[in-house]
């Protein structure tokens, strides 16, 4: 049974891709930063397919991820990297709190994981991973700079580990657009929805599902040669 592990599982786009993923061969370990955060999914796995796992893990050190993968219950073939902070910065330099948590947490927590992960990768084995990058990336977003910046962080480094990590493992990533989460909430509600789908050719959010839909196919045997891309899905805001 191949082992996947799923950061941000909790979240929206999250408690999607498990569903997404879940399969009789597969051992899908789930991660979040609390019990609180991680319950509901559980309940959401119950009468899934496959075996499902959860850890309590903040990413926050390179000892956590060597943890997280250790514990994994055999070598991982499969990373989903989901999880991230969104904060607007105060677009000042006396105060970098802001800036450090998002490369923490949205970049160089990737990093570690996924290196956690090859370290323990099978010899001769193959996989796949997929981090998550941001619509913020693609087209900038004036309120969250240090954000932005780690979404592109993200899409580089999954080019470069793509070609790392080759021919064996794929490396991509996805570009999501306003998805109907919580997260683009304080923007709807300062603009509006109807303004804020305007700009959409869509015409409308995204929904979680969508995301996780692309994500599965990223790493299953459909897109085995697809490696170091970057897939918008945003309604169609981006289209290059």
């Amino acid at each position: 049974m191949e082992t996947f592990v799923i950061t941000g599982a909790a979240g929206g786009i999250g408690r999607e891709t498990v569903k997404a993923l879940a399969s009789t061969e597969r051992h899908i370990v789930c991660v979040d930063i609390s019990d609180d955060a991680l319950e509901p999914l559980r309940q959401v796995t119950v009468g899934l397919a496959g075996e499902f796992s959860f850890a309590v893990n903040r990413l926050d050190d390179v000892a956590a991820c060597r943890n997280l993968v250790e514990n994994a219950g055999g070598p991982v073939s499969g990373l989903v990297h989901l999880a991230g902070v969104f904060e607007a910065d105060p677009q000042t330099i006396d105060d970098m709190s802001i800036y450090d948590r998002a490369i923490q947490h949205n970049l160089t927590n990737g990093y570690m994981v996924a290196n956690a992960v090859m370290e323990k990768a099978a010899k001769g084995g193959s996989g796949a991973m997929v981090f998550t990058s941001s619509l913020a990336f693609r087209r900038g977003s004036r309120e969250h700079v240090p954000y932005a910046a780690a979404k592109g962080g993200l899409v580089g480094m999954a080019r470069a580990m793509s070609r790392r990590y080759a021919p064996n493992w794929r490396v991509n990533a996805v570009a999501p657009g306003l998805i109907n989460t919580g997260m683009p909430a304080k923007l709807i509600a300062e603009r509006g929805l109807d303004r804020v789908t305007r700009e959409i050719p869509m015409k409308r959010l995204g929904e979680p599902s969508e995301i996780a839909a692309v994500i599965a196919f990223l790493m299953g045997s459909a897109a085995s040669y697809i490696t170091g891309q970057c897939i918008n899905v945003d309604g169609g805001i981006i289209n290059s």
